[in-house]
């Protein structure tokens, strides 16, 4: 079967792979939007996670094939197994997420109260989407759907490539003494997943920017692999080193222009302002199946429904307003100076803070910075792979975190602060 995608075109699923589009867990992804508030300030920006999981799943494949086309497994099936784990860990990656954005993960229950039998014994803490997307793979409705439609796998080798801490149960990912695990999980999430690929690009087209737009074929095609003690990891031609470059710019580049949008950055907070309220009475369920009804949908009847203020501003699109923004690479005394002027004023004022770093690197123990994807040059044989910071200079370069400092007031305050401001010039 064949789906249309404005983004990648024709999108070919095969019949089981239908059958989990078809299911419940998957299709309550059509009410989740893929950037939450960003309509309010893009109006284009009304795609969903279902179609978004569809192209993340198409790139994955699309990557397998590049990365492995010479490539010689132990029998066909070995291959037909790998690249269809690695096609589903993709297509299900986001099934946990809650509704509008990652702000409703405030009201997740503990994870103890999820039962997530894959994880064993961990320390008890808040869930996150993560947590609820694990325990759709592996414990669910979808979970038996998975089992009958591919008996070549367990569900558990899915959720592997999801959560890197995960232990495989067996030598699933194993063949020719090459462990595969590590590759397959990197093309669903690293510094260069398909993921990224797919939600840079489409989120790009349907906020009407140029930010996101990057050349994935050229991307994709130079994927390739590198054998590190038994471990297989995802690796890049150099002729690609500087498409990659350009990849992370870009995705840096939306979240300052895009992803953190002054509007959207309000309604966020005014949800989280409802969310941690004493009165609030939205809270996302343990029960997995029960969790199937939270959408974006259900939550905007929610807030429609209550009196509490925040919620009626955001049913009602009554959004506090912008003041000040400042962008910078270090703090500044600036936004807590005024803060506290207008609060000292008797006006209500919502200080949001967002922060962006071009990539995770900098935080990476030495153990994953070894799992870092590497840089081949598959016309000179001779000369070894190194890994890509080695090679680029982009994480250097852009080694400092961007700050955005942002004070919101109610509008008809906004008048009133703007003055007590420039009175006190600061």
């Amino acid at each position: 079967m064949e789906i249309r995608d404005p983004i990648h075109g024709s999108l070919e699923v095969d019949s089981s792979e239908i059958n989990v589009l078809d299911s419940a867990p998957f299709q309550r992804l059509r009410q989740i939007k893929q950037l939450g508030f960003a309509e309010f300030s893009f109006p284009g920006a009304v795609h969903n996670r279902y179609i978004h999981s569809l192209g993340v799943m198409h790139l994955a494949g699309v990557a397998f094939d590049n990365i492995f086309r010479s490539h010689q497994f132990s029998s066909p099936d070995v291959r037909k197994r790998l690249k269809q784990v690695v096609r589903l860990g993709a297509l299900l990656h986001d099934t946990g997420h809650g509704p509008l954005s990652h702000t409703t993960e405030e009201v997740m229950p503990n994870v103890s109260a999820l039962n997530v039998k894959a994880y064993g014994k961990i320390e008890d803490r808040r869930a996150t989407h993560e947590d609820y997307t694990i325990k759709f793979i592996t414990d669910s409705s979808l979970s038996k759907l998975l089992r009958i439609n591919f008996p070549d796998l367990e569900p558990i080798h899915i959720a592997c490539l999801v959560d890197k801490n995960l232990k495989a149960p067996d030598d699933f990912f194993i063949d020719g003494g090459l462990d595969y695990r590590n590759i397959l999980s990197q093309m669903v999430s690293s510094e260069l997943d398909v993921d990224r690929m797919d939600y840079l690009e489409r989120d790009s087209y349907f906020c009407g920017t140029n930010y996101g737009k990057v050349e994935l074929n050229w991307l994709i095609g130079n994927l390739t692999y590198h054998v590190v003690d038994g471990k297989v990891n995802l690796a890049l031609d150099q002729r690609a080193v500087y498409t990659f470059d350009d990849f992370l710019i870009s995705r840096h580049h939306m979240y300052l222009m895009v992803y953190f949008h002054h509007k959207s950055i309000i309604y966020e907070e005014m949800l989280t302002r409802y969310l941690t309220s004493p009165e609030c009475t939205y809270a996302l369920p343990s029960d997995i199946e029960q969790y199937i009804r939270c959408t974006d949908y259900q939550l905007y009847e929610h807030l429609s429904a209550v009196e509490n203020p925040w919620a009626q501003r955001i049913s009602e699109r009554r959004p506090y307003r912008m003041l000040f923004e400042m962008h910078a690479v270090s703090a500044s005394e600036r936004p807590k100076s005024m803060n506290d002027h207008l609060t000292k004023a008797g006006i209500d004022v919502i200080w949001a803070g967002s922060s962006a770093r071009l990539s995770k690197y900098h935080m990476m123990s030495a153990e994953e910075k070894a799992r870092i994807i590497y840089v081949v040059d598959r016309n000179d044989p001779m000369q070894k792979p190194m890994p890509i910071d080695q090679v680029t200079g982009i994480f250097q370069k852009y080694e400092e975190t961007r700050h955005i400092d942002r004070l919101y007031v109610a509008p008809d305050r906004y008048d009133e602060a703007r003055r007590l401001i420039i009175e006190r010039r600061l």
